[in-house]
């Protein structure tokens, strides 16, 4: 697997010197050169990735979503998660397809992915020369690989409508006495909204985008009056999209789901502080080529020929409020940083100007490094957890032992109730919010009592691991599903996936 990822390295890698050595003649004739230098990158370093069925747990998550709304159910009364219904209708939309929905989503992820990169070009040409605005897309692709966020994480889909909105408010905040300014930022406020109800963090880079319009009206010598009556109509558009969804829900009746799902079950998630540290540490250690790029290198530089550097202030005010949403929660997982990286990317592209040899070590750091975790991360991912015919052997052995009733994943991978097509017994399908201790408080219901509920239904399959879990567990359920194995199943069989172990058991007749 190492070998093979070595391998794949040096051919990016080389793809990367022709891309670049390539770009003035290939641009000044097709204006084709990104997007193909992109997609050919973006491809490469997610190769291995791409089919697996249970690649990320997040993702393979929200297909089963998808996959139970296109079946009828609705997410957050059917099915339980904090997730925005914006981001499960992503996943739904992949049902509409007549292809593998595994593959679908993973390359509709990888279409948003290259398309962000095209955005993030064009804002670093603001204060970069183009070829180090192209590095800085190519730097967002590669490092979406190293942070988990490079198929189907929400920063995936929401990092573009959030980027398309920067671009059009920074753009705007350099227009003096704009008399459309208003009408303007309309556009971006709602992009910002569509992107909330993907992931709710985006909120933090929209107020921040609030306030550089704001600051820009009182500027050009709006009065308060003034002010405030725009404002209110961009926190409108900004709402739009959430209030939408919100409003279905109530029209059906499930508005108290929906507010329990959405807004409150967040206050009553508790934090593994140890392990919440050690990530945090760790993702900080990995973010030094950023901090190196961003806060030294561009102090070394004596001069950068850029199409507009009067950006650069706010774009160091919206990467400070990305920087700010991911921090703010105290729960630090490697994808989180998925939208920090666009600001952070066109803030680097200075650095990957450098042409001393004294300074250009910067940007070679940045990509190197980034281009070595994009073929590692991917290779020590698949080594976990598993492929394809290890998922359907899994599928395969759970399936017959179910005999028509429902199958309960207590810890696994929630892509088994979809290859199984098996009924679930439960709202909490995601087997974290019933077998972790950081969810106990946040769903609404206690676990050990919706656990007792499952077991009281007799599912025909139950299946739980075998080797080490990332999170601390709720001891209750834990305890509670050991004295129901006992007493009424027996283990069958046991699977591995990848690293992973997992004992099946089945209902004694």
């Amino acid at each position: 697997m190492i070998a093979a990822a070595g391998r794949l390295l040096a051919r990016t890698g080389t793809s990367l010197r022709a891309g670049f050595s390539a770009r003035a003649g290939l641009s000044a004739r097709t204006g084709m050169a990104s997007p193909v230098l992109y997609l050919a990158v973006a491809l490469a370093v997610r190769l291995l990735m791409l089919g697996k069925p249970a690649f990320q747990s997040d993702e393979q998550f929200y297909l089963l979503v998808g996959q139970r709304m296109a079946e009828g159910a609705v997410p957050f009364v059917d099915i339980w998660d904090r997730k925005p219904w914006g981001l499960f209708a992503i996943f739904r939309s992949v049902y509409l397809l007549p292809f593998d929905p595994v593959l679908s989503y993973q390359l509709l992820g990888l279409a948003c992915s290259v398309l962000t990169a095209l955005v993030i070009e064009r804002m670093a040409r603001w204060i970069a020369p183009p070829r180090a605005a192209q590095a800085a897309g190519l730097v967002y692709l590669l490092w979406q690989v190293v942070f988990n966020a490079a198929l189907g994480q929400a920063p995936v889909f929401y990092n573009l409508p959030v980027a398309l909105a920067a671009m059009v408010v920074i753009e705007a905040c350099q227009r003096r006495d704009d008399p459309l300014l208003r009408r303007r930022a309309l556009v971006p406020m709602l992009l910002l909204g569509i992107a909330m109800q993907i992931k709710y963090t985006v909120l933090f880079e929209g107020i921040g985008f609030g306030l550089m319009l704001l600051a820009r009206g009182r500027t050009d010598g709006w009065s308060w009056p003034r002010l405030a009556g725009a404002g209110a109509s961009w926190l409108l558009a900004a709402l739009a999209p959430t209030a939408a969804v919100m409003a279905g829900y109530a029209l059906t009746g499930h508005l108290d789901a929906f507010v329990q799902t959405n807004f409150l079950s967040i206050f009553g998630r508790a934090t593994d502080h140890a392990d919440a540290y050690a990530q945090l540490a760790k993702e900080t250690l990995a973010m030094t080529p950023f901090a190196l790029a961003i806060l030294l290198a561009p102090h070394r530089l004596s001069s950068v020929r850029a199409g507009s550097p009067a950006a650069l202030p706010a774009l160091r005010i919206w990467a400070i409020f990305a920087i700010a949403g991911f921090l703010i929660f105290g729960t630090w997982y490697d994808h989180y940083l998925g939208p920090v990286l666009v600001p952070l990317s066109i803030l680097a592209a200075p650095a990957l100007a450098c042409t001393h040899k004294g300074e250009r070590w910067y940007g070679q750091l940045l990509i190197g490094l980034g281009l070595i975790g994009a073929v590692l991360v991917p290779a020590f991912q698949v080594r976990e957890k598993g492929d394809a015919e290890d998922f359907a052997i899994a599928s395969d052995q759970v399936a017959r032992e179910l005999h028509g009733r429902c199958l309960y994943v207590y810890e696994g991978d929630s892509a088994l109730y979809r290859t199984t097509n098996a009924c679930i017994p439960t709202r909490y399908a995601y087997p974290s919010h019933l077998n972790a201790m950081n969810e106990a408080g946040a769903l609404g219901v206690d676990p050990a009592s919706e656990v007792s509920r499952v077991f009281a239904s007799k599912p025909g399959v139950v299946v739980v691991a075998e080797s080490g879990r990332p999170n601390l567990p709720d001891l209750a359920t834990r305890a509670l599903v050991r004295r129901q194995l006992a007493e009424s199943y027996q283990r069958y069989a046991g699977v591995t996936l990848g690293t992973r172990k997992y004992g099946l058991y089945r209902l004694r007749r």
